[in-house]
């Protein structure tokens, strides 16, 4: 398997590609796995062919941004609409691509709260700042930075949010700590991500370590219950991961083959809002 840095490039590759993509206007799908997945441009092409998105943003919510800010999505759900956010509140969204999360959150928090975007994509952070003069939101903030080490201190904002992104880190410990670090006592982790429901120890290694995969969200998520057990480790409490759609292993037949398809029958993989908030003490 590719050491972690390669796949590491890998995805910041095809997210800038990406970011290009939309800001030319030939961006086709909209998904963590669509024609702008983060697998090799060798790849991309049978990537196209699953798309990871399902749910994801209302018309109402669309229509508040700029259309760029939406054909940029490239998650699995709507982080914002399940983290409840109120005035007043600091936000920072993990992988925050074209921003669509971001000023979402920046509105929601407004009067008095601010939203944060972290992303190491220099191209898809010049869209989200595009995104963000077009919309006119003034209480958002674009970080340049890796998710496994946040350019914030400690106990500063009040909720983290993610899209789709923390299952693509290789390092998702870290993350997770680093989550818990700056989030403010009694914060919340409201998070859209991709789990199996169930042991991925007994999936082929042909699935489970395969590149197009790890970097189009799917062989890189998390267990359900090592989801849970991470979060727990990091220190969090009233955890919960609960899963929002169930994808198709035949939609996933040309990567896997009957073995892979089969075995998905018995450990599916999952849409998922993942929830948390750090002890107040």
């Amino acid at each position: 398997m590719l050491v972690s840095e390669d796949l590491r490039e890998r995805v910041r590759r095809r997210y800038a590609e990406a970011a290009r993509t939309v800001r030319e206007g030939t961006k086709e799908g909209g998904a963590c796995c669509g024609a702008a997945a983060c697998c090799d441009s060798g790849e991309a092409s049978r990537a196209s062919e699953f798309e990871v998105a399902h749910g994801g943003y209302s018309e109402a919510e669309k229509g508040e941004l700029p259309r760029l800010a939406a054909d940029a999505s490239l998650g699995c759900g709507n982080p914002v609409a399940l983290a409840t956010l109120s005035p007043g509140e600091v936000v920072l969204d993990l992988g925050s691509g074209g921003g669509i999360d971001v000023l979402l959150s920046a509105r929601r928090v407004a009067p008095g709260g601010k939203a944060y975007g972290l992303d190491m994509t220099g191209e898809m952070l010049a869209l989200a700042r595009e995104n963000q003069r077009e919309a006119g939101v003034e209480n958002a903030e674009f970080l340049e930075g890796e998710i496994e080490s946040i350019p914030l201190p400690d106990d500063h904002v009040d909720v983290v949010v993610s899209n789709c992104v923390i299952n693509l880190s290789t390092d998702k410990p870290r993350v997770i700590g680093e989550a818990f670090r700056v989030l403010k006592p009694g914060g919340r982790f409201a998070v859209s991500d991709v789990v199996f429901l169930g042991d991925k120890g007994g999936l082929p290694d042909g699935v489970v370590r395969s590149v197009e995969l790890w970097s189009g969200c799917i062989s890189g998520a998390l267990e359900k219950s090592g989801y849970e057990a991470l979060l727990e480790e990091a220190g969090f409490e009233d955890i919960s991961v609960d899963a929002t759609h169930i994808y198709e292993p035949e939609r996933m037949g040309d990567y896997l083959g009957p073995d892979g398809v089969e075995a998905l029958r018995t450990v599916p993989v999952a849409s998922a809002f993942v929830r948390a908030r750090k002890p107040v003490g």
